[in-house]
């Protein structure tokens, strides 16, 4: 999934950013509505991300209960994120 074309579609911007805080939190809601009925993986764990990218995520084994191998791909993507926040991208 295109992180552009996910802001696009829920946000009606690339740029959440330029939106009102009514209008944003219209399509933060929209996005978590989203998240709920979506049952394809791959493209939950994108609206999963989107989520996380916007500190509206709930927690992998909330989000993905029924879905060990999702719940373990989100706990793997916020280790990743968390070491890339403290180390920055070039610490090994």
């Amino acid at each position: 999934m295109d992180l552009d074309a996910l802001l696009v579609h829920f946000f009606g911007t690339d740029d959440p950013a330029s939106l009102t805080e009514a209008e944003y939190e219209l399509a933060l809601e929209r996005l978590k509505i989203g998240f709920g009925v979506e049952r394809e993986p791959g493209r939950k764990f994108a609206l999963w991300c989107l989520m996380d990218a916007l500190d509206v995520a709930p927690l992998p084994a909330d989000a993905f209960a029924k879905e060990p191998m999702l719940k373990a791909a989100a706990e793997d993507y916020l280790k990743a994120a968390f070491r890339l926040e403290r180390y920055g991208p070039d610490d090994d």
